[in-house]
């Protein structure tokens, strides 16, 4: 397969689901002190040091990051997603998923196979390239390392 951006850089969409807003203030022994905004500019950071193109988007509504990721096709190489409380339920965003045919990274800055029994189970797992969960911030750029090596 020919990709569409041949000898460009490859663009990720990073997507962050509901309350991921609230770094640094929500439940911080699980997520941390560092804000919301800190963690973008160093994912933003760090995809550039990958020669990646990032685009970070956010929204707490199920309905706008199933449209993101439909509107993603043919404009996006990868996608990093932080579903939140989404992950666990949401047969909506794992079909959306599906229907790209985008390699997607599902990512957790919490090890969730350490936490409540609900938090275990993923509806995104298994339309995604792989999973990354219990490394704070750093999720995202093991995702972001991830889809460049394999793109």
């Amino acid at each position: 397969m020919i990709s569409r951006n041949l000898g460009l850089k490859k663009k990720i969409l990073v997507i962050h689901g509901p309350n991921v807003n609230m770094l640094g203030e929500r439940e911080t022994g699980i997520y941390g002190k560092e804000t919301f905004e800190s963690i973008n500019r160093q994912i933003e950071e760090y995809a550039a040091s990958l020669g990646l193109e990032c685009e970070i988007y956010h929204s707490n509504l199920e309905g706008e990051l199933i449209t993101k990721i439909q509107q993603a096709k043919g404009v996006f190489d990868g996608i990093a997603i932080n579903a939140g409380a989404y992950t666990h339920y949401s047969i909506a965003l794992r079909d959306a998923i599906s229907a790209v045919r985008i390699p997607t990274v599902e990512v957790h800055m919490s090890n969730i196979y350490n936490r409540e029994e609900f938090r275990q189970t993923s509806m995104l797992a298994g339309v995604c390239v792989g999973q990354i969960s219990g490394f704070g911030k750093y999720s995202y750029f093991l995702a972001l390392n991830g889809l460049s090596q394999m793109l």
